[in-house]
This record gives structure tokens, C-alpha cells and sequence, in this order.
């Protein structure tokens, strides 16, 4: 576990990376249709587009892995957790079948999930190098 924390802020950059590039990817191919869904396109917009919240939430979550505030860790450990949540969501409702077809999952859909898991777990193990409020001693505090 201390390896996952001290390299924290670049595998949940990596894994960032990771997710916006699986937004641009495949996720399911539909035959009824014979088209491709992706993160950003869906047939007449029935998904909507869930890769905007993933991309938001990817940069907030570098944002806030690579800045040494503790209220900021704390921030990222519950936006990762609604990503996470977000994430399973869409999973599912690409890959469900509807009307006797089921879509064929392709690799951007999994990218998606996989990289939505690692930055949570490196949400709940964010990095050491987390900066200490500075005491104010009784003297300074009295004038």
C-alpha cells in the first residue's frame, strides 16, 4: 500500500489520461443500428453524453490528487466515489440488450470502467506529501 500512496498522483493522472482517451473510443456497437456508440455520441442523443461529467471529473480529480491540501484529498475521495458510481451506471446501460439485441462491448466501454476504478483507489490512497496547517503560537494569537 505504500507504493500505491507515493505514486498516487501519477498513476490517477495516468489514469485520467487513460479516461478521456476511452471517451473517444468505441464503447458499443449496436447492429440494429450498425453504428458505434462512444462516449460522446449516442443515436439521437437516447444516452446523452456521460463522457462530459468523466472528462470533468478526470480533471478534477488531477486537480486535486496534485495539490497538497487535506480538505482537497477529502473533496477527491467523494467526487471519485460519485465518478465511480457514475461510471457503473453508464457501464450498464451501454452493454444492457433492448428489444432482443444486445450491443457488443468494445474496449473503450472497459477502458472506461477500469480507469474510473484506479482513480478511486487512488483517491482512498492519495499521496504522503499532504501539507500541515502552520500553529499559531499564544503570543501571536493575543496581539
Amino acid at each position: 500500500m505504500n507504493a500505491i500512496s507515493r505514486y498516487s498522483k501519477w498513476i490517477s493522472l495516468l489514469a485520467a489520461i487513460l479516461l478521456i482517451l476511452a471517451c473517444y473510443l468505441p464503447w458499443a456497437f449496436y447492429p440494429d443500428l450498425n453504428k458505434s456508440f462512444t462516449g460522446f455520441f449516442s443515436e439521437n442523443n437516447i444516452y446523452g453524453k456521460p463522457a462530459k461529467w468523466l472528462t470533468v471529473m478526470a480533471v478534477l480529480s488531477v486537480i486535486c490528487q496534485f495539490l497538497p491540501m487535506i480538505f482537497l484529498k477529502r473533496l477527491n475521495l467523494l467526487l471519485m466515489a460519485l465518478n465511480l458510481a457514475y461510471a457503473i451506471k453508464t457501464y450498464i446501460v451501454y452493454a444492457e440488450c433492448y428489444r432482443g439485441y444486445c450491443p457488443v462491448k468494445q474496449t473503450g466501454l472497459y477502458l472506461m470502467l477500469l480507469s474510473s476504478i484506479v482513480l478511486m483507489i487512488a483517491a482512498v490512497f492519495p499521496s504522503s506529501s499532504i501539507r500541515k496547517p502552520t500553529e499559531i503560537s499564544p503570543s501571536e494569537n493575543a496581539g
